[in-house]
C-alpha cells in the first residue's frame, strides 16, 4: 500500500552573475533603442555571465545553478546530502551531455541522487517543480531541489562583439536589451500525510502553438543539418524571435493559462494573493490583456497581484519564475498563508504551465 505525503516548499534561492548591466552602459556596446521601445520592454538592468567587452565567460550555467541551490539549501537548513532528487530546467546547457542536473550533483558533492534535466525554458521550471512534487507526494523521494538556470548571453554575444554599435541591427538590439542570465531554486520536502495541514496543488500545462510559426528559435549546435553546413552559417548559434507573433499571441496564451488555472483551482482571480508571472507588467504584454479576452473585472483583479522582477533582471528563461518567486518571498510580498500561482509562458511553441499552492514557508531569513 502506497503512503501519501504532503509536500511543501521550504525555501528559495537566487543568483545573478556579476554587476547589473544598465541600459546606458549596454548602449555603448550595442547601440540605442528608441525610448518608447525601452519603456515597453521595461527592462532597466540585466546580468550577463559574459564580459560584455571581451565575451569571456566569467561563470557557467551549472555554477550559477549551484550558487542558487546552495542559498536555497542554507535558508531551508537542509544539507546537500539530504537530497533525494534534483530537477534542473535550462535551455542553454554547457553540453548536450552530461545533463546539467548531474553536473550540479557533482558540484554539490553528491555521489548518488536522482538527477533529471528538463529542456523547457520559460515554462519548463514550473513543469520541473510539478514533476518533483509528484515524486515527493508518492514517496519516491523525500527532499528535492528544483532549479531553473539560464545562460543566454553567450548566445547573444555574436550579435555585437567586434562590431560598431551603430551597425548592430535593431531587431538584435531588442533581443540584447531584453534578456539576462541567472538561476533560481527551491527546496521541497515531503512529510507523511496528516503530520501537518495537507497542501492543495492545482496544475495546468499545454502547448497551444503546435500549428503556428515558432515565436522563438535558437538555431545551431544541434543536428538539423551536417556540422560542415552549420559552420558556414554567419553565426554558429543564432537566436531568432518573431516579435509581431509573440507580441500579439503571447498575451492570448497568458489569458488562456490564467483562466484555466483559476478554473482548475476553483477560485476567481481576485481570490489569489500573488500571481508570479515574470513578464506580467511589461507594457507589450499587459496592454493586450483585454483584446486577448480577459474581462475588465479580471484585469482589475490582476492589479497588485502580479509578482515579477523583469525590470531588475531581464527575461531569464528557465530562471524567470524562480527568480521572481525568490524576489517575492524575500521582499515579504509573498507570505505564509498566501494562495500563489506560478505561471510560465514559453514562446517557441507557445507553451503555458501553471501551478497553484498555498505558501507555507516562514519569512525569509
Amino acid at each position: 500500500m502506497t503512503t501519501a505525503y504532503d509536500v511543501k516548499i521550504l525555501s528559495t534561492g537566487a543568483y545573478v552573475p556579476g554587476e547589473p548591466l544598465d541600459n546606458a552602459t549596454l548602449e555603448k556596446y550595442v547601440g540605442p533603442l528608441p525610448d518608447d521601445v525601452l519603456e515597453g520592454i521595461q527592462v532597466k538592468t540585466r546580468y550577463w555571465m559574459i564580459d560584455p567587452v571581451t565575451g569571456e565567460h566569467r561563470i557557467n550555467n551549472s555554477r550559477m545553478a549551484e550558487r542558487a541551490s546552495r542559498q536555497a539549501l542554507e535558508r531551508a537548513g537542509v544539507e546537500p546530502e539530504e537530497l533525494d532528487l534534483i530537477v534542473v530546467c535550462t535551455a542553454t546547457p554547457e553540453y548536450t551531455l552530461p545533463n546539467v542536473a548531474t553536473t550540479l550533483q557533482h558540484y554539490l558533492g553528491l555521489e548518488s541522487v536522482a538527477a533529471i534535466e528538463i529542456r523547457g525554458a520559460c515554462a519548463g521550471w514550473v513543469q520541473a517543480l510539478d514533476l518533483a512534487r509528484r515524486q515527493l507526494a508518492d514517496g519516491t523521494a523525500r527532499t528535492a531541489l528544483v532549479v531553473g538556470s539560464e545562460a543566454g548571453s553567450p548566445v547573444l554575444a555574436p550579435h555585437f562583439l567586434g562590431k560598431d554599435p551603430a551597425r548592430v541591427r535593431m531587431r538584435d538590439r531588442l533581443t540584447l536589451y531584453t534578456f539576462g542570465d541567472g538561476a533560481g531554486a527551491v527546496v521541497l520536502r515531503a512529510e507523511p500525510a496528516g503530520a501537518s495541514p495537507a497542501e492543495e496543488f492545482a496544475f495546468v500545462n499545454a502547448c497551444v502553438g503546435g500549428l503556428r510559426k515558432p515565436g522563438m528559435e535558437i538555431i545551431g549546435g544541434g543536428t538539423d543539418v551536417p556540422q560542415a553546413e552549420q559552420l558556414r552559417r554567419k553565426q554558429l548559434i543564432q537566436m531568432k524571435i518573431d516579435v509581431p507573433g509573440t507580441t500579439t499571441f503571447g498575451p492570448q496564451v497568458f489569458v488562456r493559462a490564467i483562466q484555466e488555472m483559476a478554473r482548475k483551482d476553483g477560485r476567481a482571480l481576485g481570490e489569489f494573493d500573488a500571481i508570479v508571472l515574470p513578464e506580467g507588467n511589461a507594457d507589450y504584454f499587459a496592454d493586450e490583456f483585454e483584446s486577448a479576452g480577459l474581462s475588465a473585472e479580471d484585469i482589475r483583479a490582476l492589479d497588485g497581484r502580479i509578482v515579477e522582477n523583469l525590470a531588475e533582471v531581464g527575461a531569464t528563461g528557465s530562471a524567470a519564475v524562480p527568480l521572481s518567486l525568490d524576489a517575492g518571498w524575500t521582499s515579504g510580498r509573498i507570505k505564509a498563508g498566501d494562495r500563489v500561482v506560478l505561471l510560465g509562458i514559453e514562446a517557441s511553441r507557445y507553451i503555458y504551465t501553471g501551478l497553484s499552492l498555498t505558501w507555507q514557508a516562514p519569512p525569509a531569513p
